[in-house]
């Protein structure tokens, strides 16, 4: 048994697919074949079990798969320290960030970094999660806070907080009932303002409309993001679910092509607060809340199951929690901190073990 075959494996694993693994490791699919079968011959077991949407492991290939995490882990991690002492240099460590979560608390979380962490070189790659889930997998980040991450073989996930989309329309475009479906009305730039009202709580910290029916997005001209984007499926898979036919005039996977679209009154989206901070806090968009039912996605703290520990793994977790909780403040009553959040040694736990 050789460390390649260990890291061949654990790859197919995650990825549940030969091909894709073979792609990925940089390997041709035969040869790739034939490690995994002279391990199996070597272990007398039959490792991988062979179906339509690619494979599995069997209860021997599980089994093997966490040992070899943790191998695999410990020799990242002997790299890493014995790289660190000789060269006495700070630990880097890569950080997935969505856009809107950069957008809003980014800033403060490198500012941070360099004041309560200087053995930390920190960089940050701002993508959208399905990017950085495919970023982790390969091995190119460390570390990401993304959105509604599904449960995959070789990746840890910790949910830390929960938030609501909104519906972002020009100034002008006044909010219309499925009784003005026939009656659609593209607002002028520099045309009448509609008139705002502010939504029932103290405790909002940005200038929010009131709120929209999900029925009532059906009356709207809608620009989304591409197939692959989380709010985009949130979106649709709502509407099938309702039987609520959606108006999408158009696919755009450019968070700035979208923003200045739905600000010329061109469209109207849902987007995350985040994306549309700035745009909402100057006036040239609206957002509303979105009611019954509300669009609410889950942040998750994720890594690689055989990422080995950071040097500065405590202080790391601790600054993402520290920055996520101003995230939650700064969304006001679009966002709701869940548990593990607001307990450092148990997203720490977590973090580590899960």
């Amino acid at each position: 048994m050789t460390l390649r075959q260990l890291q061949y494996f654990a790859r197919i694993v995650e990825l549940g697919n030969i091909t894709r693994a073979a792609e990925q490791l940089h390997v041709a699919q035969p040869a790739l074949g034939l490690q995994i079968r002279q391990l199996e011959e070597e272990l007398g077991v039959k490792l991988l079990t062979r179906h339509s949407r690619g494979v599995s492991p069997s209860r021997a290939g599980r089994l093997l798969y966490e040992r070899a995490c943790e191998v695999l882990r410990l020799l990242e991690e002997t790299g890493r320290e014995v790289t660190a002492l000789g060269r006495h240099e700070r630990e880097g460590i890569v950080l997935g960030l969505t856009n809107g979560f950069a957008n809003i608390v980014g800033r403060d979380l490198v500012l941070q970094a360099r004041r309560d962490l200087p053995d930390v070189e920190l960089s940050l790659v701002e993508e959208r999660t399905v990017v950085l889930i495919e970023a982790l997998e390969r091995h190119e980040i460390d570390i990401a806070l993304a959105y509604e991450v599904h449960e995959r073989p070789g990746l840890l996930r910790v949910p830390l907080l929960e938030e609501e989309t909104l519906f972002v329309a020009a100034p002008g475009l006044a909010p219309r009932s499925r009784a003005h479906k026939g009656r659609r009305a593209t607002a002028r730039p520099g045309g009448p303002r509609a008139k705002r009202t502010a939504v029932s709580t103290d405790s909002a910290p940005h200038p929010l409309a009131a709120s929209i029916e999900f029925a009532d997005l059906a009356g709207h001209p809608l620009v989304m993001p591409g197939p692959r984007d989380g709010v985009r499926q949130q979106v649709l898979a709502t509407a099938k679910r309702l039987a609520i036919g959606l108006d999408v005039i158009l696919d755009v996977s450019s968070v700035s092509m979208m923003k200045n679209m739905v600000a010329r009154g061109d469209a109207t989206a849902v987007m995350p607060y985040g994306n549309v901070f700035d745009e909402i806090a100057s006036g040239r968009i609206v957002g509303r809340r979105i009611a019954n039912p509300p669009l609410k996605r889950t942040l998750y703290l994720v890594r690689a199951m055989r990422r080995a520990p950071f040097a500065e793994e405590s202080g790391v977790l601790r600054l993402l929690a520290e920055v996520s909780r101003r995230y939650v403040e700064v969304l006001g009553p679009l966002a709701t901190s869940l548990p593990a959040l607001n307990d450092p040694a148990r997203l720490a736990s977590l973090a580590a073990t899960q």
